[in-house]
């Protein structure tokens, strides 16, 4: 399998806690330009994740940039978990705890029957501590100078909403929605409608489609991938041939 990073690649990356999808970006860009020599190359990814959230994560290059859009427009997965009794001004654990509950009270069975009320198409408000533009500048630019800002609700798709493994106050969860939805809101409403308060302790988005991230390259293979220079070698057959492998764009 030959490589052409110019001519358009599409790459699965499982992103590491810690990291923001731009950095992932512009670490390939870096590595492609040592090891490749390709000064200039067009390489933007297809739907942002937290830095405290791992998993998948489509990069496109060259050409391929152009259909980013597909690829963000499709259905995403994610498994995590949430914490019962307390709330954060960004809904996980980028900040300290704002508000606490108490949570000897809560049942399985009210959990189980307030998450039947977050499946269908609903409104959701992103939270201030998000990517999103306010005027120009990014959410998270406004919040961490506690400057009050008006964040417009949007309409967005829940398909699967599953608790698993609840040992309140933490409960695991699996996801299935549409673009746009924001798992850390969705958290933050879910102990809302318990009179509680909820946020993300971990995140992890697992498909992106029909794309997995079990078939995602980690930081660590893309970097041996590149230095290589062995289109051959066994892990290059994590970087997708979209005309090929994506039956979901057709």
């Amino acid at each position: 399998m030959q490589f052409d990073f110019e001519a358009g690649e599409v790459l699965l990356i499982d992103k590491p806690i810690g990291w923001t999808s731009f950095d992932v970006v512009n670490h390939l860009r870096v590595l492609i330009r040592r090891h490749l020599h390709i000064p200039k190359l067009k390489v933007g990814h297809a739907g942002t994740l937290d830095p405290l959230a791992s998993g998948l994560l489509i990069v496109c290059t060259g050409k391929m940039t152009k259909q980013i859009q597909l690829y963000q427009d499709q259905e995403k997965t994610y498994t995590g978990t949430l914490r019962l009794g307390m709330t954060t001004p960004s809904y996980d654990m980028e900040t300290e705890p704002d508000e606490t509950f108490p949570t000897d009270h809560l049942k399985q069975e009210s959990l189980q029957e307030a998450r039947k009320n977050f499946i269908g198409t609903i409104s959701q408000f992103p939270p201030i501590y998000s990517a999103i533009k306010i005027d120009g500048k990014r959410a998270f630019n406004y919040a961490r100078k506690q400057q009050d800002v008006k964040i417009d609700p949007r309409i967005v798709t829940i398909r699967r909403f599953e608790l698993a493994n609840i040992q309140i106050p933490d409960v695991d969860f699996v996801i299935d929605c549409s673009k746009g939805t924001y798992i850390r809101s969705l958290a933050h409403d879910f102990g809302k409608s318990l009179q509680n308060g909820a946020c993300l302790t971990a995140l992890r988005r697992t498909h992106i489609g029909n794309f997995s991230v079990e078939n995602a390259l980690s930081l660590e293979q893309l970097r041996e991938l590149l230095a290589s220079q062995n289109p051959q070698n066994s892990i290059s057959q994590k970087v997708i041939s979209v005309q090929e492998n994506d039956s979901s764009l057709t």
